[in-house]
């Protein structure tokens, strides 16, 4: 449904808080629940605020979130550049609707990501025009500039990471001058996001790795700062004894073109493994890159028939995938929580991981819950790796250590409660906010 053609999300009863139901609009600039984190954040908190009896409208822009029943979708498109086969097109004439979409595409054309600030605006202009209809406006990491007008309602913000540590890091892996200057200036809407996140009333982080970075690279105030753990859905997410372990079989989620998920340094583990382990190979969940270090790396090692790269798959088929592999690996230069080392613990898979970010803080205790090694080291990590592989006793007692500290401390129903709770602290300090004025 299109911002001209809006559906409300029918009233789902009482809150499960004893308070009143409370009207939420959930803002996200973008929504694939199958790449990145935010869709998936947004579709399983959307959901589970519904169960606590809120009603809940997304307003996004492509790529559209995947809902659950009971959230409702309202469309804020955008001129779509970037969206596959034709990533970085050039709009016809008659796609332009107003200034907002000029902006887009001139962003575009020199070298900007312009999507944070576009979808900001057009969300003002929504906003502005339903004064009245939300108690409170949750954004979902957009920090563009027009989130700090008016927008009728107590603005709660989440940021999952500051986007300068991905910055950086891309810096780090560029080749050549022109190459870092044009990692530069795809990043300069980060300047935007830290002059935004430091106006902000209230911000939510979903680890205290990201609460530290926050502070440190955004410059927000501690005291703002609120982290909630996100988590698994452990309803999906969960142990199944009729699908069969594949021997040698690694499991990861990676994008191969980004430097900060360290896709390369477990290719290089897995060849270090091979040596000793033949039987060892790894299937990676996301976009296979036929250029750059990954797709180097996977030649150089003559590793084209020990990785195998899958996309589109189900929910369903994810799991399984993740449910036959003899070992989860997460090894990331740094995350700011990582959803998919909580989803593998889940389904009781042993997790090998990094210490890159907020990665300890969800695998918990090295030799406890998770093997843990260095970030960027492959020695480490085929070590690790192979320890696994060939200790029974160790995968099961990690497996079954890894679910419980899911079940326990990650859930998407604890995330929302405790969402829920801030929600309700901005709404109390915006009313206590306009009863100083009036006096």
């Amino acid at each position: 449904m299109t911002a001209e053609a809006m559906v409300t999300s029918p009233f789902a009863g009482p809150a499960a808080d004893g308070d009143r139901p409370l009207r939420i609009a959930l803002l996200t600039y973008k929504g694939n629940p199958f790449c990145g984190g935010q869709g998936v954040y947004v579709r399983h908190l959307s959901r589970e605020l519904v169960q606590l009896g809120h009603s809940v409208e997304v307003i996004g822009a492509q790529p559209y979130p995947v809902l659950d029943t009971g959230a409702s979708l309202t469309e804020l498109p955008s001129l779509d550049l970037y969206r596959s086969p034709d990533p970085f097109r050039t709009p016809k004439r008659d796609e332009y609707r107003d200034w907002i979409d000029a902006v887009e595409v001139a962003t575009m054309w020199t070298g900007g990501f312009p999507e944070p600030l576009t979808f900001s605006l057009r969300a003002r202009r929504h906003l502005a025009a339903r004064a009245g209809e939300f108690d409170v406006i949750h954004d979902n990491q957009t920090l563009g500039y027009g989130l700090l007008a008016d927008l009728g309602a107590p603005l709660v913000t989440t940021i999952h990471h500051p986007i300068t540590v991905d910055r950086k890091l891309d810096l780090d892996a560029a080749r050549g001058r022109l190459k870092r200057a044009s990692v530069r200036r795809w990043y300069g809407f980060t300047r935007m996001q830290g002059r935004v996140a430091r106006r902000l009333p209230s911000v939510l982080t979903v680890s205290g790795s990201s609460q530290q970075e926050i502070a440190q690279h955004l410059g927000v105030r501690d005291e703002r700062i609120h982290v909630v753990h996100i988590g698994a859905d452990i309803d999906l997410w969960s142990p199944d004894p009729s699908v069969a372990e594949v021997p040698g079989r690694i499991v990861t989620t990676s994008s191969a073109d980004v430097p900060l998920k360290g896709l390369v340094y477990l290719v290089e583990a897995l060849a270090k493994l091979r040596t000793e382990q033949p039987e060892a190979h790894l299937v990676v969940v996301g976009k296979r890159a036929e250029q750059g270090p990954v797709a180097r790396a996977i030649e150089t090692y003559g590793l084209q028939d020990a990785v195998r790269f899958v996309k589109g798959i189900t929910d369903a088929e994810l799991v399984d995938l993740y449910r036959s592999a003899q070992i989860a690996c997460v090894p990331s230069l740094y995350e700011g929580f990582s959803l998919p080392a909580a989803e593998a613990m889940a389904t009781g898979t042993p997790l090998v991981a990094t210490t890159g970010g907020a990665i300890p803080e969800v695998a918990g205790p090295d030799g406890e819950t998770c093997l843990a090694v260095p970030p960027g080291d492959a020695g480490a990590l085929a070590a690790a790796l192979g320890r696994t592989l060939g200790d029974p006793l160790l995968r099961a007692r990690l497996g079954a250590a890894g679910r419980e500290r899911v079940l326990t401390r990650f859930t998407w129903a604890a995330a929302a409660k405790g969402t829920v709770a801030h929600y309700r602290a901005a709404i109390e300090q915006a009313a206590a906010g306009r009863t100083r004025r009036a006096r």
